[in-house]
């Protein structure tokens, strides 16, 4: 490559400034182009030319400042390298600049500079020629010793290095076929150089003083290599390995002190890692691939990108509990006694743990059972799943899977990808440092579903009993046993988890609770805690239950007790006004405060007047402690009452029926009104019904008229044809509101009834239930939460299918003041004479 007649370079070659380093003949460097001549340059000859010749340029050391912005030319080197433009890439952040892949040629010297605008042309003369290594004054024998000590320290420089690295077989291959008067050219762009040294070697133009001044360059890199095998000589090996990596750049210089030191800190900590490996208790399967890796990683240096992505991995791998666990706490007494000090009521729930804590008992490898509650929002699920946690001695986990809608959070990534890490389970088991936690897996039935995959299906191999005591998460590619987990997931409804999922878990019902539970759980937990949230003690405030009453009779009406948690945090607030004020007055306060004061109405009842003061007795005195509050503090504090019994009144003319409907929230009533007008006998539905609904009424329409001559019903005319010259309007308030389901045909049916005959329903009566085309009760669900949502509005008296008498043996509404009581039916006249519709039969 550097024989001159070989090469002939073009006579005027424009000059490329470059300050990142200096190119020597023969070897290869990327630059970066960003100021204007350069840039105009390269779109100017490079981008735009077409031939061979096009892509030849100057690159000459740019020695000057290169953060000036001085717009004349700077002073030229005089020696340049005349190179190849291999590669052009461009980018616009974060600014617009080309970077240049060149290849070095042959030296040159700039003989005229022909122009400078708009990037420098210069007129040159090629110097490295063959005729210059043929005719030199120095005897060939002279030149010859120079050439055979460079041929010998280069040689000796390289066999120094690790001869298994591809880069190196080649460098050592290139000493013996390239020429050697290329070689010095080459060696000083590999070694570790300053760019001064770099730029004497450019200016050497005679060969001699090339080789002369190469030589010091190859002594001094083999001396250091020297040093560095002897102070660490057990690591030579992977020293000549990271040397080498990349000799077609440099050879790396003796490190310094400090990164000694972080070497060989690394090192101590692979082999410490690889320890650590060896003496945990994982599978077989798992220390196989562990030592697999970290073999891998011996061997890997440091500035590999991998090297960090396969000790993140192994440490993972060390700090998985494998074998650690916990010793389950098995003392059913005790256990009972935590869970009824934790939560009121939720019998079911602490029945299925103390089945599981009893047969703990008899069997040590008991399998960890698949819980799922279901039930409305606030009833306590997950905070039960913390307590079984606490009653086992387990550790507890939640893991919330709302909106999740990508397989990648419960498997985890695979290690090919940028940024992988591990599944949530996996994660969550790093995290509690033990092999038998209890996780919650927090709204399982608000998973999503996406491209990136369907996260429930991935839940299949976690939540199967058969499947997860091998489970392969997709960053650790080797089975974890997850079988003694003891999984407990919630959900609001059933309706959205996939059946397949739904199959693999036990579910058990968490209904919303009875005013009576609700009041013991307020003065149980809920006050208490406010109490200490707010600073406040049992002598500075009291609620009366029947103040708890009227807050979840008229101020809640929910299925949980989130809302009532709430409203008494709100009265713990407005308690701690009046305490610090009254801290606060202990002197007489001046006549602007008086003014405000007697602006403020007082509606606290304090249980011991205050002492009267004759020149303060027309102040606001703070109250006496402690403070009660009663129906008037209520009204005050929280505003007038949301929710009123307005059942009665809207159930003061035919045509109106109370329904009860289920949600997710909980179960809710439900007015359904009818009314008659002149027609054509069409019927009218409205309030957003679905399919369902909007069958069982034409249902319901077409058994009243098939006996409305059985019963006595006639429309305005008298007629037994109910549609003859008749509309009929069906309307569900609360239209914003989707509705839909079975269950509302005998409330439909009922409120028909008492529009063609005019009698009233009964105000304190609700029903559900399916009706069929020959008149029959269906059976319909969620019957305890409709049953509590009519406890809730007052309702004495509930409707309910035959079929679903078995469902109230897990109902204990007779509880209390306020008493419902349950009528059973099978048929819907059965429900007519309740509801006080009584029909004359023909």
């Amino acid at each position: 490559m550097a024989a001159g007649s070989a090469i002939q370079i073009p006579s005027r070659l424009p000059l490329l400034l470059t300050h990142e380093g200096v190119l020597l003949p023969g070897s290869t460097m990327r630059t970066s182009v960003d100021s204007p001549r350069n840039m105009q340059l390269v779109r100017s000859r490079l981008l735009k030319g077409t031939s061979l010749r096009s892509t030849i340029i100057g690159v000459i050391p740019n020695t000057s400042d290169p953060t000036s912005d001085c717009d004349d030319l700077p002073n030229l080197h005089r020696i340049g390298t005349a190179a190849l433009a291999v590669q052009v890439v461009g980018s616009n952040w974060p600014k617009p600049h080309y970077t240049l892949l060149v290849t070095g040629l042959c030296r040159f010297q700039i003989l005229q500079l022909l122009k400078e605008k708009p990037y420098p042309v210069a007129e040159v003369e090629q110097l490295d020629r063959l005729e210059q290594f043929t005719n030199q004054h120095k005897s060939e024998e002279e030149l010859g010793e120079l050439s055979e000590q460079f041929y010998k320290y280069a040689v000796q420089l390289v066999e120094m290095l690790d001869m298994s690295v591809p880069a190196v077989a080649k460098l050592r291959r290139l000493l013996d076929n390239l020429p050697r008067e290329a070689l010095p050219d080459i060696l000083t762009s590999i070694i570790r150089t300053s760019n001064q040294e770099k730029l004497q070697i450019l200016d050497a133009v005679r060969l001699e003083e090339r080789f002369k001044m190469t030589i010091p360059l190859l002594v001094r890199q083999i001396e250091g290599l020297k040093l560095l095998q002897k102070t660490r000589k057990p690591k030579q090996d992977d020293d000549k390995r990271v040397v080498a990596i990349r000799p077609n750049r440099r050879i790396n210089h003796i490190p310094s002190t400090a990164e000694d030191e972080e070497e060989e800190e690394d090192h101590d900590d692979v082999v410490m890692l690889e320890k650590k490996i060896r003496t945990s208790s994982m599978s077989e399967q798992a220390l196989k691939v562990c030592l697999k890796e970290i073999k891998r990683l011996k061997k890997m240096p440091q500035s590999m990108p991998e090297y960090a992505l396969t000790r993140n991995y192994l440490e993972l791998m060390v700090e998985l509990p494998w074998n650690k666990s916990t010793k389950d706490r098995l003392e059913i007494r005790a256990a009972r006694i935590l869970l009824d000090n934790d939560h009121y009521a939720m019998e079911k729930l602490k029945k299925r743990v103390l089945e599981y804590l009893a047969v703990r008992q008899l069997k040590n490898n008991l399998k960890g059972p698949i819980l799922c509650f279901v039930g409305p929002p606030g009833v306590g699920k997950t905070s039960v799943g913390r307590s079984i946690a606490k009653t086992l001695g387990r550790e507890f986990h939640r893991i919330a899977l709302g909106g999740v809608c990508d397989q990648s959070d419960i498997r985890g990534h695979r290690r090919t990808y940028v940024g992988s890490m591990p599944g949530r389970i996996i994660n969550g088991l790093k995290t509690v440092g033990v092999n038998n936690p209890v996780f919650l897996l927090d709204e399982v039935d608000k998973l999503g579903k996406s491209l990136q995959g369907d996260p429930a299906a991935a839940l299949l191999e976690v939540l199967d009993p058969e499947q997860n005591h091998s489970f392969t998460d997709h960053y650790l590619n080797v089975a974890f046993d997850l079988s003694q987990v003891l999984f407990i997931a919630t959900a609001n409804t059933t309706a959205t988890i996939p059946p397949a999922l739904l199959d693999r878990m036990e579910v058990i019902q968490v209904p919303g609770y009875t005013q009576e539970e609700k009041i013991e759980i307020a003065h149980r937990h809920l006050i208490p805690k406010q109490l200490e949230q707010h600073g406040l003690t049992p002598q500075q405030i009291q609620i009366p239950q029947v103040t708890t009453l009227d807050i979840i009779t008229r101020y809640t009406r929910e299925a949980g007790v989130r809302s009532l948690d709430r409203k008494l945090g709100a009265i713990c607030r407005a308690v701690a006004v009046k305490v610090a004020e009254g801290q606060h007055k202990e002197t007489k306060p001046d006549r602007a405060e008086v003014g405000e004061g007697e602006d403020c109405k007082e509606h606290v009842t304090e249980d011991t007047k205050a002492e009267s003061i004759s020149d303060t007795a027309d102040l606001a005195l703070p109250p006496e402690m402690p403070i009660l509050i009663d129906f008037h503090a209520l009204k005050d504090i929280l505003g007038p009452p949301m929710y009123e019994m307005e059942v009665s009144e809207r159930l003061s003319q035919p045509g109106v029926a109370i329904g009860l409907a289920w949600t997710p929230l909980g179960g809710e009533i439900m007015f359904v009104e009818a009314s008659r007008m002149d027609g054509e006998g069409q019927l009218t539905l409205t309030g957003q019904l679905g399919d369902v609904m909007k069958e069982s009424a034409h249902l319901a329409i077409s058994w009243l008229r098939s006996n409305a001559k059985r019963y006595q019903l006639t429309n305005a005319s008298g007629s037994f044809d109910l549609l003859d010259n008749t509309d009929i309007h069906l309307h569900f308030p609360a239209g914003a509101v989707t509705k839909d389901g079975p269950s509302a045909g005998v409330t439909i049916v009922t409120c028909l009834a008492s529009l063609f005959s005019g009698r009233l329903v009964c105000s304190d009566v609700a029903m559900t239930g399916e009706i069929t085309l020959r008149g029959l009760v269906l059976p319909v669900g969620g019957i305890k939460d409709k049953v509590l949502a009519a406890h809730r509005a007052g309702l004495k008296r509930i409707i309910i299918p035959q079929r679903n008498e078995k469902d109230l043996e897990e109902i204990a509404v007779n509880e209390g003041r306020q008493c419902t009581k349950v009528h059973i039916c099978e048929v819907v006249f059965t429900a007519l004479e309740v509801s006080g519709v009584y029909l004359k039969t023909s």
